[in-house]
């Protein structure tokens, strides 16, 4: 349970997104057939993608 309503959803989504992006086929469910290649591939990428987001809204916020 998230403490956060439509968290979960959210991470889903961006986790998919991310996946597609290094050409990852991810399915709904279970991924437990990912290389471990594959999923530090995701991981890489959804990390990547937080940091820009984070040094975007730094940028804008003269942060």
């Amino acid at each position: 349970m998230s403490v956060v309503p439509n968290a979960q959803e959210a991470l889903n989504r961006f986790k998919m997104e991310a996946a597609n992006e290094v050409g990852v086929n991810l399915k709904q469910g279970y991924n437990g057939d990912l290389t471990s290649r594959q999923a530090g591939s995701v991981g890489g990428q959804m990390v990547k993608k937080m940091i820009e987001s984070m040094e975007s809204q730094m940028a804008k916020t003269g942060g």
